[in-house]
């Protein structure tokens, strides 16, 4: 099965109508999507507008591979149940955000190995040519900052906090 989800905060009908014309195409595919508050509705999969949590990480756990925006909620679960992920991120000249931070999302994760990015309608048809190919699980990150990312944190939250009180007493400090 393919997992389709575009987060709950805003449509991406984009992604959801390359994915339904995907299937139209090639209708052995089992595919189910979340919609959010899209105006589209798709004929050739499944669907709903909203799945709750426990319902999203259970759908993520039984996919072949996962295809989405390039939310971060969505790309760490997929990492952490160690699923492959097909990004299509969400375009700020297209109205479909505020700015480009999917684009750099996607392309970062995208030269880490770490997700599949498709940054128009073609390639995503192309990344989904290639589903059967894709391993059936990746490697998985934890679920939790590593020992040293937390002590490193701590230490810095024990040091003693930096004073902008004293530094603007001293002189040492010339506001804007």
């Amino acid at each position: 099965m393919i997992f389709v989800t575009v987060g709950a905060q805003m449509p991406f009908d984009r992604l959801i109508r390359a994915v339904d014309v995907w299937c139209e195409l090639r209708p052995n595919h089992r595919v189910f999507a979340q919609i959010g508050p899209s105006s589209y509705r798709p004929k050739n999969m499944e669907f709903a507008q909203f799945v709750g949590p426990s319902e999203f990480r259970e759908r993520v756990a039984a996919a072949k591979v996962v295809v989405a925006h390039a939310g971060m909620g969505s790309i760490i679960t997929a990492l952490e149940l160690g699923k492959p992920i097909i990004v299509m991120p969400r375009r700020g000249e297209l109205r479909e955000t505020r700015n480009d931070h999917q684009v750099a999302t996607a392309k970062h994760f995208g030269e880490e190995g770490r997700v599949i990015a498709a940054f128009d309608e073609k390639q995503l048809s192309e990344n989904l040519d290639q589903v059967d190919k894709l391993t059936e699980s990746i490697e998985k990150i934890r679920p939790q900052a590593s020992r040293h990312l937390l002590s490193t944190i701590r230490a810095f939250i024990e040091e003693e906090p930096y004073s902008l009180d004293a530094t603007i007493h001293s002189g040492e400090y010339r506001g804007i």
